[in-house]
């Protein structure tokens, strides 16, 4: 499902040529699974339509993420009903956020292509820098700047102006103090924002208390409230130049951050997940970095299929 999601993303966004149309075809034939999961992404799609119909499509998309915060919250494989404002009801939506997000993203106001690295500056001079798969909507009144994290994570360096300057995620509001933070959509749910420079404060969606996040600390929150502060580790921000830098990381939390960047698909042996991972590696190139940690480590690399990479114990070792 969340091959068949991303191939739906990267095939309508115009950009695509014959080479990924041919690959796509190869996935797409080469289980009957890939082409029941096609079957069922294509028929939520074709529901999204109607969004592209509309004045604004950030407002129906908007609606669509506003209905689906509940479910997202919650991990699950089985389908619930969403209503849509604006003319769609009675369609069904993923509860897994990750197989929600390459939808949402597609009618977002700035989005990155898996493996893409992108730098945006706004109206007011911040900067946002982009990571692979995500995308935000902004939207600057006379007394509010917002942007509204729909898929991934970024980076926000706020510019100098008199309005407020939040971030909105499906579990609360981020609303900066003159401030460069990260903000992401972690995979089981939970928002996370690590501030490495001036502070951040944090709501969750279901109110309560305001928590503030100085700088080099990190917190992970729900839409029920947020979790102890923990310190940032200073490699949190190495993504925008395009590193990888691990400090006795889990192999499997490695290969976590590789396939948010990776095309296909990175899977890895349970008895090596623990190993610690030592280094600085290209983040965008995950079949250089597997290549660089086999010959350092007990581990080994092999391509069943194509687009799948399976790592595993070194033969002997």
């Amino acid at each position: 499902m969340q091959q068949a999601a991303d191939w739906f993303a990267r095939l309508r966004d115009g950009a695509a040529g014959e080479a990924e149309h041919a690959a796509w075809r190869r996935w797409y034939d080469a289980a009957a699974e890939h082409r029941q999961a096609w079957a069922f992404v294509e028929r939520v799609g074709s529901r999204f339509a109607p969004i592209r119909a509309t004045p604004d499509p950030r407002l129906a998309a908007a609606a669509l993420q506003a209905a689906a915060a509940p479910r997202l919250r919650r991990r699950g494989v089985v389908f619930g009903a969403a209503a849509l404002a604006g003319g769609l009801s009675g369609w069904t939506l993923w509860r897994d956020p990750a197989l929600a997000a390459p939808l949402l993203a597609l009618w977002a106001d700035e989005r990155s292509a898996v493996g893409e690295l992108r730098e945006i500056v706004l109206a007011d001079g911040s900067r946002v820098w982009l990571a692979s798969a995500s995308a935000f909507d902004r939207d600057y009144g006379r007394s509010l700047r917002r942007l509204r994290l729909l898929a991934g994570e970024m980076l926000v360096r706020t510019g100098a102006d008199e309005r407020a300057f939040v971030v909105d995620l499906p579990q609360g509001r981020l609303r900066a103090l003159g401030t460069r933070f990260t903000v992401r959509l972690e995979d089981d749910g939970l928002g996370l924002v690590a501030v490495h420079a001036g502070a951040v404060e944090l709501r969750a969606a279901a109110g309560g208390t305001v928590r503030r996040v100085q700088a080099g600390e990190q917190l992970r929150f729900d839409a029920a409230g947020a979790g102890p502060l923990q310190p940032v580790d200073p490699a949190r921000e190495a993504w925008t130049r395009g590193l990888l830098i691990a400090r006795a990381m889990p192999l499997a939390q490695v290969v976590a951050e590789l396939q948010r960047w990776h095309r296909g698909r990175i899977t890895l042996a349970p008895e090596i997940a623990a190993l610690p991972v030592f280094g600085s590696y290209p983040l965008r190139d995950a079949g250089r970095t597997l290549a660089m940690l086999s010959s350092v480590m007990p581990i080994g690399v092999r391509r069943p299929l194509p687009g799948w990479t399976r790592v595993e114990p070194a033969p002997g070792r």
